[in-house]
C-alpha cells in the first residue's frame, strides 16, 4: 500500500525531468513567448489610439479578430506544416516548385486572398444580424483585401526566414513558429489596416479597388483548389473548411467588443491588453497543437481519448509558459497605461485579471489542442492544417471571453 503514497512524487520527478530534458524548449518558447506579448502591443497600443476611427468606420472591430486571427491560422498552419516535414526529413531550402517550401507558400498567397473576402463579407453579415452600425461591403473589402494583401507579404517573409534560421540552426520550430508568427501578424496587421481605411474615403477608388480585389481572391480561389500541386491543393482544401468555419468564432469575438466600444472610453487602457492577451493564447494553443501534430505524424503518440503521459507533459509546459507570460503582459500594460496617461482601472485588475484570465485559457488550450489533434488524425486529415487554425480561433473568442469574466472577478463589470 505504499505505491500510493509515493506515486504523487514519482509523478513530481518525472516532470521536472521531463522540464530538465525540454530545457532548450523552454527556453526558446519563453523567448518566443515574451517577445510575441511584447511586439503584440503594438497591437493593443494601436486599437487604443484609433477610437476616432473605429467609430467613423463601425463594423471594423467587428472585423479585427478575424483579420488577426486569420495570419495566425493561416501563417501559424504553414509554421506548423513545415515543422512536421523538417522532423520528417523532407524540409529542403530550394525554390523549386515541386518542393515542400514553395508549396507552402503558394497555400498561404492563396488562403490570404480567399478568406480576406470572406471575412469581408462574414462581417458585414454580423453587423446585419446583431443589428449593429456599420460600412459598406466594399469599404469592409478594400479593407480586408489591401490590409490582408500587404500585411501577409510581410508574415509570409518572415515565416519563411523563420524556417530556413531554424532548419539551419536546429530550432524547435513547432516551439517558436506560432509565437513569433502570432506576434508579428498582431504588430503588422492593425496599422497596416487602419493605413487600409484612407482608401475608403473616396467613393469612386474605393469602388474600383474593391470590384478589383473580388476578382483577384475569386482566381485566387479556384486556382488554388485545383492547383497541379499535389501537396499545395491538399493542404489549400482540407484548410478550406476551416477558414470557413474557424471565424465564426473570431466574428463573434469581434462583435462582443463591437458592442462594449462606448464603454471602453472610460477606460481606454484595457483595449492594450486584448490583441495580446487573445494572441498569447492563441500561441500557447499553437505550441501545443504543433508539438502534438508532430508526435502524431511520426507516431510518438497514439490518438486516444484519454491522453497518454507524454501529451500530459507537453500540456505541463503550457502551465509554466502562461504563468510567466501573463503575468508579463499585465505589468507590461500597466506600465504603458500609466506612462501615456491612458485612463485605466488599478495595476490590480490588470495584472491579477490578465493572470487569472490567463491560466483559464491555458486550461481550455490544452483540452481544446489535444482533441483537435487526435479528431482531424482519426478522420484521416492533416492535424498541421487543422490543428493550430481551429485552437487560435478557439482562443480568440474564449480569450476575450475570459479576460472580460475575469476582469468582472476584480470589479470591472460596470465598465466592460
Amino acid at each position: 500500500m505504499a505505491l500510493p503514497r509515493f506515486a504523487p512524487r514519482r509523478r513530481a520527478r518525472r516532470l521536472f525531468s521531463f522540464w530538465r530534458s525540454e530545457k532548450r524548449t523552454l527556453r526558446q518558447g519563453f523567448a518566443a513567448l515574451l517577445l510575441g506579448a511584447l511586439t503584440s502591443f503594438v497591437a493593443g497600443i494601436t486599437l487604443a489610439s484609433i477610437s476616432d476611427t473605429l467609430k467613423v468606420l463601425p463594423g471594423l472591430l467587428i472585423l479585427t479578430p478575424a483579420i488577426l486571427g486569420m495570419r495566425g491560422t493561416i501563417f501559424g498552419a504553414m509554421g506548423a506544416r513545415l515543422g512536421t516535414s523538417t522532423h520528417a526529413g523532407l524540409f529542403e531550402v530550394t525554390r523549386a516548385r515541386t518542393g515542400v517550401l514553395y508549396q507552402n507558400v503558394f497555400v498561404a498567397a492563396v488562403s490570404t486572398m480567399f478568406s480576406s473576402l470572406y471575412l469581408a463579407a462574414l462581417a458585414k453579415l454580423a453587423a446585419l444580424t446583431f443589428g449593429l452600425p456599420s460600412m459598406s461591403f466594399l469599404q469592409f473589402v478594400t479593407i480586408a483585401v489591401v490590409g490582408g494583401i500587404v500585411d501577409s507579404t510581410l508574415i509570409l517573409v518572415l515565416t519563411v526566414a523563420l524556417s530556413v534560421l531554424s532548419y539551419r540552426r536546429g530550432y524547435d520550430l513547432d516551439a517558436v513558429s506560432t509565437p513569433v508568427v502570432t506576434a508579428a501578424a498582431d504588430m503588422i496587421t492593425l496599422p497596416v489596416m487602419f493605413l487600409a481605411t484612407f482608401l475608403t474615403k473616396v467613393g469612386w477608388l474605393n469602388a474600383g479597388i474593391a470590384a478589383a480585389c473580388i476578382a483577384i481572391c475569386l482566381y485566387a480561389t479556384v486556382r488554388g483548389a485545383f492547383t497541379d500541386l499535389p501537396l499545395a491543393r491538399r493542404a489549400f482544401r482540407e484548410m478550406a473548411p476551416t477558414i470557413i468555419l474557424t471565424p465564426l468564432m473570431d466574428i463573434l469575438a469581434g462583435t462582443v467588443l463591437e458592442a462594449r466600444l462606448a464603454r471602453f472610453d472610460d477606460l481606454p487602457g484595457l483595449l492594450l491588453l486584448f490583441p495580446p492577451f487573445v494572441a498569447t493564447a492563441g500561441s500557447l494553443g499553437g505550441i501545443l497543437s504543433s508539438r502534438l501534430s508532430s508526435k502524431l505524424q511520426l507516431g510518438l503518440l497514439s490518438p486516444r481519448g484519454l491522453p497518454e503521459g507524454i501529451a500530459y507533459l507537453d500540456g505541463s509546459l503550457l502551465v509554466g509558459f502562461g504563468g510567466v507570460t501573463f503575468t508579463f503582459m499585465g505589468a507590461i500594460a500597466v506600465g504603458y497605461a500609466a506612462l501615456v496617461h491612458l485612463s485605466y482601472p488599478g495595476w490590480q485588475p490588470m495584472v491579477l485579471g490578465t493572470l487569472v484570465a490567463g491560466m483559464m485559457a491555458v486550461g481550455i488550450a490544452i483540452i481544446v489542442s489535444y482533441y483537435v489533434a487526435i479528431g482531424t488524425t482519426r478522420f484521416g486529415l492533416d492535424p498541421d492544417n487543422h490543428s493550430v487554425p481551429i485552437i487560435t480561433s478557439v482562443m480568440d473568442l474564449a480569450g476575450t471571453i475570459v479576460l472580460l469574466f475575469a476582469l468582472s472577478l476584480l470589479g470591472v463589470a460596470t465598465h466592460v
